[in-house]
C-alpha cells in the first residue's frame, strides 16, 4: 500500500519531450502508466505540469515580460490535456484545472471542487501554475500542494536527486540523501526556486527530488520506497 494517502507530482515540459517532437507518446506514457498504478493502488494524485517544451518566459527578451510569462502558462494546457487524453485511454477519470479559466478546454480552478474530485476517485491536472507572471510552475507545484494538503511533493528531475555538483559534469559529486530546506537554499542545489521552496517550508510539505528516467522511480516515490532525495 502507497505509504501516503494524497500528493502533488510536478514534472517539467520537457519531460514530455524527445528530439523534434515537443509531446513524445512515449514519454507521456512512461509518466501516465506509473501514475494510473499508483492511482489504482489508492493514492491521491494531482500533476503540475510545466510547459519548457514549448515555451520558457525567460525566452521572450525581446517581449514583455508579463506577456512572456502568460505565454508559458498557456504552453502548460497543451501539456495538461496530453496527460488528461492519455490517462483516460487508460480508463482512469481525469480532470484538468486551469488556473487562467478557459471553460471550452477545462475547468477553472476551484479548490472545493478539486478536492471533490479526490472523493470521486479522480486524478487531478493542475495547470497555468499559478496564473501569474513573474512565478514559475514550480512556485504554482507548491501553492497547489499546500492547497490540498498534499502529504508530500514529488518532484521529477532529470537526474536521480540532489547532488552537491553538478554529476554530469563532476564525476566525483556525491549524492545527497536528505537535506533540510535551509540547506537547499543556502548551498543552491539546484532543486526549484526560492518560492517554491519557502511555501513548502512554511507549510511543513515535504519535497522527494527524484530522476524521472530512473525506470519506475515515479511508481516507488508515490509508494514511499526510498528513492531520490528527501527535503524536510
Amino acid at each position: 500500500m502507497p505509504s501516503y494517502k494524497r500528493v502533488l507530482l510536478k514534472i517539467s515540459g520537457e519531460a514530455l519531450k524527445r528530439d523534434d517532437e515537443a509531446i513524445h507518446p512515449q514519454n507521456v506514457n512512461h509518466v501516465v502508466e506509473q501514475v494510473v498504478a499508483l492511482h489504482k493502488k489508492g493514492l491521491e494524485i494531482a500533476i503540475v505540469v510545466g510547459g519548457g517544451n514549448f515555451w520558457r518566459g525567460r525566452q521572450g527578451k525581446a517581449i514583455e515580460k508579463v506577456t512572456a510569462d502568460q505565454m508559458g502558462m498557456l504552453a502548460t494546457v497543451m501539456n495538461a490535456l496530453a496527460l488528461q487524453d492519455a490517462i483516460e485511454k487508460m480508463g482512469v477519470h481525469v480532470r484538468v484545472q486551469t488556473a487562467i479559466p478557459m471553460p471550452a478546454v477545462a475547468e477553472p480552478f476551484i479548490l472545493r471542487k478539486a478536492l471533490r474530485h479526490f472523493e470521486n476517485k479522480r486524478i487531478l491536472i493542475f495547470a497555468c501554475g499559478t496564473g501569474n507572471p513573474f512565478f514559475t510552475t514550480d512556485s504554482g507545484a507548491a501553492l497547489r500542494a499546500a492547497e490540498i494538503k498534499a502529504d508530500i511533493l514529488l518532484m521529477a528531475k532529470n537526474i536521480d536527486g540532489l547532488y552537491d555538483s553538478d554529476p554530469r559534469k563532476n564525476p566525483k559529486a556525491k549524492k545527497i540523501e536528505t537535506a533540510s530546506y535551509m540547506q537547499v537554499m543556502n548551498e543552491n542545489l539546484n532543486l526549484m526556486d526560492f518560492t517554491a521552496i519557502t511555501m513548502c517550508m512554511e507549510n511543513s510539505i515535504p519535497i522527494l527530488a527524484f530522476g524521472l528516467n530512473d525506470g519506475n522511480a515515479l511508481y516507488r516515490a508515490g509508494m514511499g520506497e526510498k528513492v531520490g532525495t528527501l527535503i524536510k
